[in-house]
């Protein structure tokens, strides 16, 4: 465990649009905080910017819903061409009532409205602008990772991070929806406890956790803070992506 953990805002990033570079966007607020990346640094990212730079928006003028959608939008209240972008990112409708709609996304990931989103995303007079998650959050980490290592020499970690909420309790928490270079799950199976009984079933959200931790730097609304540096964390283990988080459906006491 580490002494200290360093957790850093960077500050200054301009909004970003499809198509942007979000690798130089980061290197220059680095470079403004005088941050030089160091082996097993973290980079953590919001699912936002990279979704913006993926230009992953769609507008609802141009969807035509299905009749699950029409059905599902009448159930939920809910816009039926939203319902009908939630399900094109969906693989199964989990949960539904007024107001909510809870669903599998295409990468597994059990959340609510597939993640699609409005929220910190520019409009028009229509108001129907919405933005979806990337395509591959661990290929887009990975892809970020590799950028950062070869022009810096240096191997650091890459958390996407989102925040969902859970089943069991109210309010939400930052997750990763990708990750590259670091162990998303790591396994204490074996590991003895304090008394020297070893563990049998314990495994730790690695990923999960290092997400949760920036989202307490980053904010939740308007902070515009969409990236920090973390350092001060060390593992031992090979790298797995965040998409080992995901518990099968056969698993899945609540599905």
């Amino acid at each position: 465990m580490p002494d200290a953990l360093c957790i850093s805002s960077l500050l200054g990033l301009p909004l970003v649009k499809p198509g942007d570079n979000v690798v130089e966007m980061i290197i220059q607020a680095l470079d403004r905080q005088n941050i030089q990346l160091q082996d097993k640094d973290i980079l953590v990212i919001t699912q936002k910017i990279i979704s913006k730079a993926e230009d992953r928006y769609l507008r609802l003028r141009d969807v035509t819903p299905s009749e699950q959608a029409l059905r599902l939008g009448h159930e939920t209240l809910k816009d039926p061409r939203l319902v009908e972008v939630i399900l094109s990112e969906s693989t199964e409708v989990v949960r539904h009532r007024k107001g909510v709609l809870i669903t599998a996304h295409r990468t597994g990931s059990v959340m609510a409205n597939a993640g699609v989103d409005q929220s910190n995303v520019p409009q028009d007079e229509n108001d129907d602008l919405v933005l979806m998650l990337p395509v591959s959050p661990d290929g887009s980490a990975q892809q970020i990772k590799e950028a950062f290592d070869s022009r810096f020499g240096v191997s650091i970690g890459i958390v996407i991070n989102d925040s969902l909420g859970r089943p069991w309790r109210n309010g939400v928490v930052g997750v990763a929806l990708g990750a590259a270079g670091i162990p998303s799950l790591r396994s204490l199976i074996g590991k003895p406890d304090l008394f020297g009984r070893k563990m049998r079933t314990t495994e730790s959200a690695f990923a999960d956790q290092v997400a949760t931790a920036a989202t307490l730097v980053m904010g939740e609304s308007d902070e515009g803070i969409p990236a920090v540096h973390i350092r001060g964390l060390s593992w031992q283990e090979p790298e797995r992506p965040a998409q080992d988080l995901v518990r099968a459906a056969h698993e899945d006491m609540f599905r």
